[in-house]
Order: structure tokens, then C-alpha cells, then sequence
């Protein structure tokens, strides 16, 4: 109820009023579940990619959302709640595994959950390498995934800042969500524990993100290069030569 009142009521009315947002490929999207991996510039993308789809979509968010303490916490952890985000332990092992199992239900549901296969927002303009949790949620829940280019969302919120711009050089920011073919893993779908599988499948969904979005290809992970940028205090170019490739 949150949800569709949000969208319908108050965030879509006022941002399609505030910028242009041009969606295409709307007819790819398949009735049933299915996992929508889009690249990742700004914290609007969710946003932008909810208010293009005619159907709720679900994302695995960052636990700490719903870990708060006090009011702010408490009214932070029911707002997510309400509009159908899942917390996602990213630690790794046992507990990432279980969060992903909360995301692989709403898909044999029949749901659409959103996924970033970079695993965080890119520190910069460019597409780097994906992660195999979206390739293990692939085929674990036997979905298809439609691939999904954002373009524009960096100039709403510049990478790095938390700043909202509603205009670029004096005229409406336009935001492209761009919606690809299904991808289908099915052939893989008893592979879902060999990580070379896991590895080609991710790549490949990067690869046609990438392609939507008009990205270069940064063959490291972008978590990586933020770590190091921030323990370093080095530019982006710096980062990722020091970053060994990603296996």
C-alpha cells in the first residue's frame, strides 16, 4: 500500500515533473519473476528504475537500514519495510547466503527483485566487474534476467556527492531507463555451485548492462577501488592500478 501510494502519489508525480524520464523496452519484461540488474551511478537509480516499471519491484537493500537504533532508526527500519526492501547482509558466507535466499522467494513468487551486479555504486562513469551473487540468485530461483541501462541518474546526483541537482545548465535533466532482452540461464540451472558457471554467467549479465548503458569496462570490482581510494586518498585511475584484476 506504501508503495504504490509513493509512487503514485508523491515521488512519481513530482519527479516527472522536476525531469524528463524516458523509459524503453518496456516489452521485454516476462510475466513472471524475474531479476532486473541494472548498472549502479546514484542512490536514485532505485528510484528511477521503480517509477519505470508497472510492477513493484523489490531490491536487496544494505542491512545497516534496518539495524538502527532510536527513532530515527526505527522510523528509517519501517520505511523500508513498508515499500518491500530486504536487508542483505554483505559480510559474506552463511549470512549473505541467507539474505539471498529472502531475494530467490520473492522471485518464485512471481516478483521482480533489483539487483546491482557491481555490488555497489561505480566510482566513476564506467562499468566494473560483476559479482556472482546475481548469477547464483539467477539460477538458484531459475529466473531470467532482464539487463537494464540507466543513463542520466549521475547528473541528478553526482557520483561521489549526495547533492540533488534538478537542472543542467538551465534545463531539465533527462534520465534514460532502458530496459534489455531476458537473459536465459537455464542450460546452467544445475550449476548453480561451480564457480566457473557462476563467473561466465555474471560477466555475462555486466556485459549487457554495460552495452545498455553505454559504459567502458573496468575489469576490477568496484568495491575495491573505493577501498582503496578511501585508504589512500588516490584518484580513480590511481585505485584501479592498484587493484590486482578480479578473478
Amino acid at each position: 500500500m506504501l508503495y504504490s501510494t509513493l509512487k503514485n502519489s508523491v515521488v512519481g508525480p513530482v519527479l516527472n515533473r522536476v525531469y524528463r524520464h524516458e523509459v524503453r523496452g518496456l516489452e521485454h519484461l516476462p510475466a513472471s519473476g524475474a531479476i532486473i540488474a541494472s548498472n549502479h551511478r546514484a542512490f536514485c537509480d532505485s528510484v528511477f528504475l521503480a517509477l519505470a516499471l508497472p510492477r513493484p519491484i523489490f531490491f536487496l537493500a544494505k542491512s545497516d537500514y534496518f539495524t538502527g537504533r532510536g527513532l530515527t532508526g526505527w522510523a528509517r527500519r519501517w520505511f523500508f519495510e513498508a515499500v518491500g526492501q530486504l536487508p542483505m547482509d554483505r559480510s559474506g558466507g552463511e549470512k549473505s547466503l541467507k539474505s539471498l535466499e529472502a531475494g530467490a522467494e520473492k522471485l518464485r513468487q512471481g516478483g521482480l527483485l533489483g539487483i546491482y551486479p557491481e555490488g555497489t555504486r561505480a566510482p566513476d562513469s564506467r562499468g566494473y566487474k560483476a559479482k556472482i551473487g546475481v548469477a547464483r540468485l539467477a539460477l538458484t530461483a531459475r529466473v531470467p534476467v532482464v539487463p537494464v541501462g540507466q543513463v542520466g541518474t549521475e547528473k541528478v546526483q553526482p557520483i561521489g556527492s549526495n547533492a540533488v541537482r534538478v537542472r543542467e545548465n538551465g534545463t531539465k535533466i533527462t534520465v534514460q531507463t532502458v530496459f534489455g532482452k531476458p537473459l536465459d540461464f537455464s542450460a546452467y540451472y544445475d550449476r548453480a555451485d561451480d564457480f566457473e558457471v557462476l563467473r561466465r554467467v555474471a560477466d555475462e549479465i555486466g556485459a549487457a548492462v554495460r552495452q545498455l548503458a553505454g559504459q567502458d569496462y573496468v575489469p576490477v570490482y568496484a568495491g575495491d577501488v573505493k577501498k582503496v581510494m578511501d585508504e589512500r586518498s588516490v584518484s580513480v585511475d590511481r585505485a584501479i592500478e592498484l587493484v590486482q584484476p578480479a578473478e
